[in-house]
């Protein structure tokens, strides 16, 4: 997906031998990467908890770059639908598959157009913010218009702006991480993130057949615990929808279309355990967040053209998820 090193953006080929030796560093096991950008949009336009402060909260200030096959993004359109945002934060979608131009933009269909600046690859807009940024051009990316900036590329922490920096404007007052519950909350996203969410990652990726095994073992002993926690309670902390829900759902959803095949995270399908069927059908069912999910594109994206991992690019029949029939 290529990379910006100092401003110039370098594409697969040219990282190759310097990917190489990260994986040999490692033992053969995925390693992510940290996000660049941390300032907090807030209330009164203070500081958050890390960055820097100036970035209030404004309608038709902010502008949210995202990408549909991008679980981690997926959490930022989650937000933006379930808490209204839909008229207070613009937004631009980057075509669903990436080029040697890393994710890039479709000028030729509306739905993949930048409404923003018109631009060609969101490695641009990293360039456009620090001319001498070096990291990876991911996304989802929250940008500022105003003072013509990215606020944050970290999805963990726009949803947590999004769940309350704007409630004074939109009147929207749902909150899904209340006070009473951060720590709880806190602790599954640690457990859910390590084992679920990036544990799909570290099996699909494993470069070692010991790397693999690990992984891959790893995440279904973690999808047992979950199947079991929501054998007692409707949501994972109760009959309460709260950041853990939400955080879970973007690999759910894509996890018997995508990851089961492409990234050999097939000891069972989601399909095979019931609570975990139920729960994803409920969540699938909230207002919103239908609109927020392709399974066509996931499919396609995740059985892409891969050196690595497909190099045919064939695209398999396989299964829908156990929500297709709603969708």
């Amino acid at each position: 997906m290529g990379k910006l090193i100092e401003g110039k953006w370098l594409n697969d080929d040219e990282l190759r031998e310097y990917e190489s030796k990260q994986y040999q560093q490692a033992n053969g096991h995925f390693q992510r990467g940290t996000a660049g950008f941390r300032n907090w949009v807030t209330i009164d336009g203070e500081a958050g908890p890390s960055g820097k402060g100036g970035f209030k909260a404004e309608k038709g200030r902010y502008h949210l770059f995202a990408a549909i096959n991008c679980p981690w993004a997926h959490r930022t359109l989650i937000y933006r639908n379930v808490k209204g945002l839909q008229d207070f934060v613009g937004l631009s979608l980057v075509a669903p598959l990436r080029n040697d131009q890393g994710w890039v933009f479709d000028k030729n269909q509306a739905r993949f157009r930048d409404e923003l600046f018109d631009l060609d690859a969101i490695h641009h807009l990293y360039t456009q913010s620090d001319p001498q940024y070096t990291g990876r051009a991911t996304v989802p990316i929250l940008w500022d218009k105003k003072l013509n900036c990215i606020v944050s590329n970290e999805s963990s922490e726009i949803i947590r702006m999004f769940n309350s920096a704007f409630n004074d404007i939109t009147g929207d007052t749902q909150d899904f991480c209340p006070e009473d519950k951060i720590d709880e909350i806190d602790a599954l996203n640690d457990f859910i993130f390590n084992n679920i969410n990036n544990g799909v990652y570290k099996t699909g990726f494993a470069r070692t057949q010991q790397a693999y095994n690990e992984s891959v073992t790893t995440l279904f002993d973690a999808l047992e615990k979950i199947e079991e926690r929501l054998g007692l309670s409707r949501y994972l902390l109760g009959d309460r929808i709260t950041e853990a829900d939400w955080r879970l759902l973007p690999t759910l959803v894509r996890f018997d279309v995508g990851y089961f095949s492409a990234f050999k995270c097939n000891l069972k399908a989601l399909r095979d355990y019931p609570h975990l069927s139920r729960y994803l059908q409920d969540l699938y069912g909230q207002p919103g967040i239908a609109q927020t999910v392709d399974l066509d594109i996931y499919r396609k994206g995740y059985h892409s053209k891969s050196p690595l991992r497909n190099p045919h690019g064939v695209v398999p029949m396989g299964f829908d998820s156990v929500f297709a029939s709603a969708v």
